[in-house]
């Protein structure tokens, strides 16, 4: 399977991508860059990629396995070197699932599922970062 995107310089820092699910999403450099802000930074774009690819995995097996789940999000502390080309060497990746009756192993275990044999994005950053991975639970 391939993915086919086209991105497409709209004026000074800012370009607008397309995307295979027929959505559009705009990059665009900060002021200290020259940009106005008026997209995505591309470094930061990936980490969202992450913790969506690894969120639609968690999602999936939250309904495959029925867990009783009120709400969960995933939130992503990444590092950069300090020198070109500058690269995220240490990722850190906490989910934290909200809810009153939740099954901390079985969310576990669709965690796990998830960052060891689903997510593609997450094999990826494997590649060139240091990834720890945190799970809470909240009522």
């Amino acid at each position: 399977m391939a993915n086919h995107i086209t991105t497409t310089w709209k004026g000074n820092m800012k370009f607008e991508s397309t995307n295979p699910s027929g959505h559009n999403l705009f990059i665009d450099a900060g002021p200290e860059s020259g940009g106005k802000g008026d997209g995505y930074r591309p470094k930061a774009l990936m980490l969202s990629g992450l913790a969506g690819c690894s969120g639609l995995d968690v999602a999936a097996l939250i309904k495959k396995m029925k867990l009783d789940v009120d709400d969960f999000k995933i939130e992503i502390h990444a590092n950069l070197t300090d020198e070109h080309p500058k690269y995220y060497d240490k990722v850190t990746v906490d989910f934290h699932f909200y809810g009153n009756n939740l099954n901390e192993k079985r969310l576990q275990k669709a965690v796990d599922l998830s960052v060891e044999k689903y997510c593609g994005v997450m094999e990826m950053f494997r590649h060139f970062a240091d990834v720890q991975i945190h799970t809470f639970f909240n009522k």
